[in-house]
């Protein structure tokens, strides 16, 4: 991994160049992330792992784009987005970005299909590509038969399924991942597992924090935050 900030070239998605990020209060000031610089080429596979409050969540919300970095670079697909207005953020993360949460942030009023159909409404697809879409989704995370079901009527294993498929159905180029196997027990740990090194090999670049290193051992890297700095020599290949 090259952190030097030079040029990183066609194949890199992100990088990260010296990127802090301060959290203010009154009589408080937090740092979550401190001086980060980081590189992922395209079709990367990146786990992160490190202690509950290292900033693991604060570094995948910034590639994310849902925050900000307090100061430092943000370069996405060789764009600089850490200034831009949150609009345009949105617009970005809208086609660029699959999110994949521990606590799956489902909509229990509504079915697995407007679930998985939604980010497709935003995108403005048509009525007759997103059904083509969702369809082809379910079918790839196994749920096609679950489709007109509410997400208290599935398990937990079939609900995080669900939020796999809402996540890949705009056809992401990063998938960002927090704690995605959490709340399952082994075997749906595995089979989303499996899901996801099935995305990565069709091309998604996936960056995802976990407690697991089993399946940290799935990724292509390992990185390791502590105290809201990555460790060093922790880049290397597994």
């Amino acid at each position: 991994m090259n952190s030097s900030g030079s040029d990183p070239g066609a194949d890199c998605m992100i990088r990260l160049s010296n990127v802090r990020k301060l959290y203010r209060t009154s009589e408080l000031e937090t740092t979550a992330l401190d001086d980060v610089s980081l590189e992922v080429e395209q079709g990367d596979f990146v786990a992160i792992m490190g202690p509950s409050g290292c900033g693991k969540s604060t570094l995948l919300n910034i590639v994310g784009l849902i925050d900000t970095p307090t100061s430092g670079e943000y370069v996405l697909e060789g764009t600089e987005v850490s200034r831009y207005s949150e609009s345009r953020l949105t617009e970005i993360r809208k086609r660029t970005v699959g999110f994949i949460f521990q606590s799956f942030n489902l909509i229990d009023d509504l079915t697995v299909y407007e679930n998985v159909e939604l980010p497709l409404l935003y995108q403005g697809m048509s009525r007759s590509g997103r059904k083509t879409r969702v369809r082809e989704v379910l079918e790839l995370v196994g749920l096609e038969s679950r489709a007109q079901h509410k997400p208290a009527q599935l398990s937990g294993g079939q609900q995080q399924r669900v939020a796999v498929a809402r996540a890949v159905v705009g056809d992401p180029k990063l998938i960002v991942a927090d704690e995605p196997t959490g709340n399952l027990d082994t075997k749906n740990g595995e089979d989303v597992m499996d899901m996801l090194a099935t995305l990565n090999e069709q091309g998604a670049t996936i960056l995802m924090v976990t407690h697991s290193p089993s399946h940290a051992g799935r990724a292509h890297r390992l990185l390791s935050l502590l105290d809201g700095r990555l460790v060093p020599n922790v880049a290397e290949s597994l």
